[in-house]
């Protein structure tokens, strides 16, 4: 997961000073709030004489064509326009399509926690990634709204290969959450440029090592959302069709009362196909079930849950996630998580 650092977050340091540390860190991109104003241009021509670094530039402006000169002058990498501020002749791709090859740019479209993300349909042949606002757009310091775990989880099954950014609260922990689920690039902006260890900052938005308050269940996957089959109620093929229809690799289990069983994993699905190769007639779906798999307690910290990843002695792509009473809640996966990783 790359990170951005928003410039005008910082108010301590001059603009030659703050860009040469971050470089020292070896920052991916430099992230700047354009809030219809064009001197922001004056800005970078600044940046670039120090530093090859990339910019990433957040066009908030309700007549966005006046800055594309500027755009294409700077050879901009990086260019996110505001959903919200588009006057009516921007209401869908067609208003970008050519601007997208004029600018030679990467194109992204921004909105903010309220805009739900289907918007981005009417643009998807034009933008290659979305940028979710998660406080309020172009000012620094605020609080990440959690709504906003589903919101990408919901971006990313409506519009898959579709990369996701996300602005707004962006700390340590949050970081780490949004990594493991595959968010591609980060803004951070009062957690990162105001630091008074900026390398160290930066090692925390990259690392695993965080001390998290967030809960399993502020961000997990809602057990409507989740693969599972009743206890005594399904056949080999629900097995089957229950893995394909999520894409999760697995399938949970529940009994009458909603409590966790097991789970079935592709693993397992292999398994009891050799063991029954001779006789597929004979084969029982519920001797796939691993009756004794690994939970995770939907009130656990990410930091407990990743102390209890390490505990264990073998490696983990998801878990169920239950309640006191071990009744299914959902489920998290960690498709982008590598154990260990620093």
């Amino acid at each position: 997961m790359k990170v951005s650092a928003s410039i005008y977050s910082n108010k301590g340091k001059t603009l030659e000073d703050l860009v040469k540390e971050l470089d020292r860190y070896k920052v991916d991109f430099f992230h700047i709030d354009c809030n219809d104003d064009e001197s922001v241009f004056e800005d970078i021509v600044r940046i670039r004489k120090i530093s090859k670094t990339p910019v990433d530039l957040h066009i908030i402006s309700s007549a966005p064509e006046k800055f594309f000169k500027g755009i294409s002058d700077c050879k901009i990498e990086m260019v996110s326009f505001q959903y919200e501020n588009f006057p009516v002749g921007y209401s869908d791709q067609n208003s970008f399509l050519d601007i997208s090859k004029e600018l030679n740019s990467r194109l992204g479209l921004a909105i903010v926690s309220e805009t739900d993300g289907s918007v981005f349909n009417k643009f998807k042949n034009a933008f290659e990634f979305i940028l979710l606002m998660t406080t309020t757009p172009g000012k620094s310091g605020g609080t990440f709204n959690k709504e906003n775990f589903k919101k990408i989880r919901q971006f990313k099954s409506l519009f898959p290969g579709k990369k996701i950014h996300v602005d707004g609260g962006v700390n340590d922990e949050i970081s780490f959450v949004l990594r493991n689920m595959e968010v591609s690039l980060v803004v951070s902006g009062s957690y990162l440029v105001n630091s008074d260890y900026i390398g160290a900052a930066i090692h925390n938005l990259r690392s695993d090592n965080t001390e998290s308050h967030i809960l399993i269940k502020d961000f997990m996957i809602d057990k409507n959302e989740s693969p599972s089959l009743k206890l005594g109620n399904f056949s080999f093929g629900d097995v089957l069709r229950s893995i394909e229809a999520y894409n999760m690799g697995f399938t949970m289990v529940t009994d009458e009362n909603n409590k966790l069983a097991g789970i079935i994993t592709n693993a397992d699905v292999r398994k009891g196909l050799l063991k029954n190769i001779s006789d597929m007639a004979g084969l029982n779906p519920e001797t796939l079930i691993n009756r004794k798999p690994a939970t995770i307690n939907i009130n656990c910290s990410v930091a407990e849950m990743l102390q209890k990843i390490k505990s264990l002695s073998f490696p983990v792509l998801f878990m169920p996630v239950v309640d006191d009473d071990n009744q299914l809640a959902g489920t998290i996966t960690f498709n982008n998580l590598i154990k260990g990783e620093s």
